[in-house]
């Protein structure tokens, strides 16, 4: 049998390899164009149309991809041109506009001038011009996990094989069940969806609970402020997805599995249903997949986008057709899950690492990482950082180097101030934790967590106190409502931080607060209720001097607070001919005084901050003031009617 498996597949992989040569016809240039949910924001359908259309109909024969995300958001929309034998590597240009893509298809595509003004690098090293991998940050990244991203035709699965896609698979067809979970064991794999659980640990569960029939779920509900690591290997790389489910499907004994996705999704939805279509053609799905004796097939399921289907009871009885309602555990999905039966659910990124685990071996995997934690991980960096995007490090990289080395740092001049990780379940660390190493256990101790992966960077016009409010309203809302201590408590919660901003708590508060969370985090029956207090508790931990402003002084630190605070126009550097602040005012509240001054009525103003942006920089006249007692006490002509 196994001879018959390595023969499948490697027919298999010689007529991808044949047909996708025969695509890119070998001696033309090849364009690929970033077209997944982050470029196409960005307008890279516009570019990829004026590439096209700048092609014209002479040049239909030279291949014109659209591929996914390669991790630099902050630089969409994205374009790589390769010219096999020329002079240079493939070229990665960043910040292109239609205008800028007529030119690289005119001056470089059809002539010589590679455009080095437009060129964010080379994707390879190289003497000639400076490269990708000569950035300060892939110093400290290790693409494991997202290799693939932005480099293959996510809606190809001839490109995905042709470069040994499927191959993991057809390996683990060879090999007994049994030793396919073993060396997921071995390697250390973690689940990379929020708790860490071991991932071989959960399948050796499911393989030896008695039963019928199982299954295994692909946890695509990515559902945190700030997180599109999931949304961007659905988009750019599904197979990687698919061919991790069918080895863990093998290797546990499941006969059926979903891929649960959100519906706010759609491109995912998209290319993962696509991506399935291919691989029932290709038998890699299906009956006797590459004439083994395995069959096994796969579904998409569009969730309805409930942050609380993410976790995965609730995650089951949305696919059974009930309410999205987590129940007790035990018994744990692996022995009673969907339908009853024994049920694996993995997310994104962790079936995504097992084909390069079995690939290359468990010891190479496990050789990355810290301590207990092995391999890499998957951050999506957004808020207020210079290089937005998604990073993939090594396990026990430190939050400082994520966030300045790859990150770039905090942008215009501001000072860093926290970072919230873990999403609206994790924490926000202060500057005193960036030397933090980034594993499972070292950010459970710090109040944290790894979560899915969302980084959420915050400077100094940062609130802490409005932070913590922010994510705690965005859970209170998601709240199933099952739970009475979560149901009400987060919302008791909500209204004293609520009270904070405006000034109108009292210090004791503070320590109710705190008991608070601290019931909620033991009574919640499930971990999403367990760690909604996080963000309120880590930000009472570490920036607790904030809280105390709020109450003692009835004073936001960052002016961010608007119950705390007031616009003033200060008048030295009003100037008398400028209307722009006047022009900008949707409720009317700046008017002229009688010496040309602009003045803001308090009593109308309703601290939509668009004064301050309207305002031109040379002139910088308008201030945030927090506490109210420092408005001055002589105000200028007519300000006060």
């Amino acid at each position: 049998m196994s001879s018959e498996i390595a023969s499948a597949y490697q027919q298999l992989k010689e007529t991808s390899q044949s047909r996708w040569t025969d695509l890119i016809q070998g001696d033309k240039p090849v364009i690929m164009v970033g077209t997944a949910t982050c470029g196409r924001a960005a307008g890279a359908l516009d570019v990829l149309e004026s590439i096209r259309k700048t092609l014209g109909d002479d040049h239909q024969d030279i291949p014109v991809l659209e591929v996914g995300c390669i991790g630099h958001c902050y630089a969409e929309p994205l374009v790589i041109i390769a010219k096999p034998g020329g002079e240079y590597p493939p070229l990665l240009y960043g910040y292109v506009t239609p205008e800028i893509a007529q030119l690289l298809v005119r001056d470089y595509v059809f002539g010589e001038d590679p455009s080095l003004e437009f060129l964010l690098g080379a994707m390879e090293t190289n003497e000639l011009l400076p490269s990708m991998n000569d950035l300060p940050r892939s110093t400290y990244e290790h693409y494991i996990i997202l290799e693939n991203c932005g480099r293959i035709d996510p809606d190809n699965i001839d490109h995905y094989i042709a470069t040994g896609g499927y191959g993991a698979l057809a390996k683990s067809l060879q090999m007994q069940p049994e030793n396919v979970v073993e060396e997921i064991k071995k390697s250390g794999l973690r689940g990379r969806g929020g708790a860490g659980f071991s991932t071989g640990a959960k399948w050796q569960i499911c393989r030896d609970s008695e039963s019928d029939y199982k299954y295994i779920i692909c946890n695509a509900d990515e559902g945190d402020p700030g997180a599109f690591m999931d949304r961007a290997i659905l988009e750019s790389d599904p197979h990687s997805l698919i061919e991790g489910i069918v080895i863990a499907a093998y290797a546990a004994g499941t006969q059926e599995g979903y891929v649960y996705i959100r519906a706010e999704y759609p491109l995912a939805v998209q290319r993962v249903t696509k991506a399935i279509e291919q691989a029932r053609q290709s038998n890699l799905l299906g009956d006797n997949i590459v004439g083994s004796n395995f069959s096994f097939d796969i579904s998409v399921f569009q969730g309805s986008g409930a942050f609380v289907c993410g976790e995965e009871t609730a995650l089951i009885a949305s696919i059974e057709g009930r309410a999205g309602m987590p129940h007790h555990r035990p018994p744990f999905p692996a022995v009673n899950g969907l339908h009853g039966k024994p049920t694996i659910i993995n997310n994104v990124k962790t079936l995504a690492s097992v084909p390069r685990i079995i690939d290359r071996g468990a010891d190479w995997f496990s050789g990355i990482g810290l301590n207990a934690t092995k391999g890499t991980t998957v951050f999506a960096l957004a808020g207020k950082i210079t290089n937005t995007g998604l990073t993939e490090v090594p396990m026990g990289t430190t939050l400082r180097d994520v966030i300045f080395e790859i990150g770039g740092g905090i942008p215009e001049g501001r000072q860093f101030k926290a970072v919230q990780i873990g999403g609206p379940s994790g924490g926000c660390l202060p500057e005193s934790a960036l030397d933090l190493p980034i594993d499972f256990d070292s950010l459970r101790d710090a109040g944290a967590m790894m979560g899915s992966g969302g980084m959420v960077i915050l400077n100094e016009d940062d609130c802490m106190v409005d932070v913590a409010r922010y994510f705690l309203e965005f859970t209170q809302n998601e709240s199933c409502g099952k739970c009475t201590v979560c149901r009400l408590g987060t919302k008791q919660m909500l209204n004293m931080l609520d009270d904070i901003t405006k000034g109108e708590a009292k210090l004791e508060d503070l320590v109710t607060l705190e008991q608070l969370a601290h019931d909620i985090k033991a009574g919640s029956l499930c971990n999403l209720g367990k760690t909604a207090p996080n963000p309120v508790l880590t930000t009472l931990r570490y920036f607790r001097d904030e809280y105390e402003a709020h109450i003692h002084d009835k004073h936001c630190p960052a002016r961010r607070c608007y119950n705390l605070m007031a616009y003033y126009i200060l008048p030295e550097k009003c100037q008398r001919s400028c209307d722009a602040c006047v022009g900008t005012c949707t409720v009317e509240a700046i008017y002229q005084g009688k010496t040309g001054i602009k003045v803001i009525d308090q009593d109308k103003c309703v601290k939509c901050n668009t004064c301050v942006e309207a305002c031109p920089p040379q002139y910088n006249a308008i201030t945030r003031i927090s506490p109210l007692s420092e408005l001055p006490e002589a105000m200028p002509p007519m300000e006060k009617k």
